[in-house]
């Protein structure tokens, strides 16, 4: 399934079009070329060469092969929306318990091809420094590229976006995209706030389950990614089924306590008063 999630960076507004929306309010010019496609399951090219914030050449396959991946596409110049969605992403982050750089890793690239690895050191100081974990210097990446790199990655996840010379701004998309280890697109979620329960989960399913915990399993069972919302939606049977499992093993679990607990009585009786105690309705102690 495809969807869709216009956001211009002047007005800093998220807007889903249907085709009768278009028809009625068709969108401004510069806007004409602005949406996000979702390519779930695709391949994105780990071959693409990027500029680290160091100035180092790298290729993305460096950050790929054994974690999940966070691809943010943001700008660092950008005046007001790009900063919005590095914000909603770390304040996701600081509610998960994984750690960047140890059970996932974080890239986020400019899709301007004039800004510099300076810039790119700057927005990792200071995001590095909101984050506050440790450790997480090693997995979050800052990069910058050339324009046909820019081009190629922005191409495979679907963003699409435009610079408006009159403002001297790009009108974009607000989007983070969930990589598995192998980089095929796994989910996108859209807006400016990302759900951290959801950002975890999408985290466990791109890992293919080798993060996380059985209470995420659980939720797994429970909730289902809706790529036309772009988050994950509570499945009604599902939970019902999950009830009646919970349900069942609870008794179970009682009964196992109650049968371990009238069993360690009987020894106790046996151990005071002889094997036989446990089996007798009625034990006295008191001389005849």
């Amino acid at each position: 399934m495809r969807g869709r999630a216009l956001i211009p960076a002047v007005a800093v507004a998220q807007v889903f079009f249907s085709g009768a929306a278009r028809a009625e309010n068709p969108r401004p010019a510069p806007l004409q070329n602005v949406s996000i496609e979702q390519r779930l399951n695709e391949q994105v090219p780990l071959d693409l060469v990027f500029r680290d914030e160091n100035g180092q050449s790298v290729q993305l396959a460096q950050y790929f092969g054994r974690k999940p991946v966070i691809l943010s596409l943001v700008y660092y110049e950008c005046p007001m929306l790009c900063t919005l969605v590095l914000n909603g992403l770390t304040a996701a982050l600081d509610v998960l318990s994984f750690n960047v750089g140890k059970e996932f890793e974080v890239v986020t690239v400019s899709f301007s091809p004039t800004e510099t690895p300076e810039l790119a050191t700057a927005k990792k100081h200071t995001y590095l420094k909101r984050y506050g974990r440790p450790g997480a210097e090693a997995g979050w990446h800052f990069l910058t590229g050339d324009q046909p790199a820019i081009e190629a990655l922005t191409r495979a996840v679907g963003f699409q976006y435009t610079y408006d010379p009159a403002l001297k701004q790009y009108a974009h998309a607000a989007a983070i995209m969930i990589l598995t280890p192998q980089g095929r697109i796994s989910r996108y979620f859209f807006g400016v706030e990302y759900a951290p329960k959801d950002v975890r989960l999408g985290l466990v399913e791109a890992s293919q389950n080798r993060i996380g915990s059985l209470v995420d399993q659980l939720l797994l069972f429970c909730y289902h990614y809706d790529p036309v919302a772009g988050r994950y939606s509570a499945v009604a049977v599902n939970i019902i089924r999950a009830g009646g499992v919970v349900t069942v093993v609870a008794l179970a679990s009682f009964m196992i306590v109650m049968f371990r607990r009238d069993a360690r009585r009987k020894r106790r009786l046996r151990a005071v008063l002889g094997p036989n105690a446990a089996e007798s309705p009625v034990t006295s102690t008191s001389p005849h």
